[in-house]
């Protein structure tokens, strides 16, 4: 069942350019307007959605989850909420028969183009020597994930971007090199700050499970009737 966890921020359409450090390759990628859940998935949130019991820190991010359940939960929560579904799912393990259809108006995965734009929003005021404001890393998590929404947002009021958990996005990594390897960005709560940098790429296999890597809700607007 949706909750107001499923509220989602307006993001405007932009440039951005994304920058690969081990190959040391810079694309450019315009993104339309899309929305964009304030914080990442909380453990709450996804165990109503899945009917599991909840025994603790219901606002902390959910974690362990791998890509594949990420897609299956947006699946599932679009449904419950009356949306088209926006991924049809089978059975390869590597996940590459998941389709994304563009059109669906259903929850999703940003890409990281998506990712980026929004995380870097206009402006937010803060240098890397200010991290603590808006992101919890090795410094100052006490050893775990904290609470959504307790540090400053970025100007279009995105929480945890940085931080706390790495967020799952949709592309994949580089398919020549890495076959089915998708993309993960943000840092997390166990990462040094030179990690929770808005440029920085991860990777691994979609059914990677563990404890600093959850994801956020992603959707593609209506196209105006007007």
């Amino acid at each position: 069942m949706p909750t107001s966890e499923s509220s989602l921020v307006d993001v405007p359409a932009g440039g951005i350019t994304l920058h690969d450090r081990g190959s040391q390759k810079n694309w450019r990628v315009e993104v339309l307007a899309f929305c964009l859940a304030p914080h990442p998935v909380t453990r709450s949130l996804y165990a109503s959605v899945r009917g599991q019991v909840l025994a603790s820190r219901p606002r902390t991010p959910v974690t362990d989850v791998s890509w594949l359940d990420a897609v299956r939960f947006c699946n599932q929560l679009s449904e419950s909420a009356g949306l088209v579904p926006c991924y049809s799912v089978g059975d390869d393990p590597d996940g590459l028969d998941v389709v994304w259809d563009r059109s669906a108006d259903g929850y999703r995965l940003p890409s990281e183009a998506e990712w980026e734009h929004a995380c870097r929003s206009v402006s937010t005021g803060v240098g890397p020597e200010d991290l603590d404001v808006i992101a919890w890393h090795r410094g100052n998590s006490e050893g775990g994930p904290q609470e959504v929404g307790l540090l400053e947002a970025n100007t279009w009021g995105l929480y945890d971007t940085l931080g706390n958990v790495w967020e799952w996005c949709w592309d994949l990594y580089d398919p020549r090199v890495y076959g089915p390897y998708r993309v993960f960005r943000g840092g997390g709560w166990n990462d040094l700050p030179h990690a929770c940098r808005a440029s920085v790429r991860r990777k691994s296999h979609p059914a990677l499970r563990v404890d600093d890597l959850g994801f956020r809700l992603a959707r593609t607007p209506r196209p105006s009737s007007t």
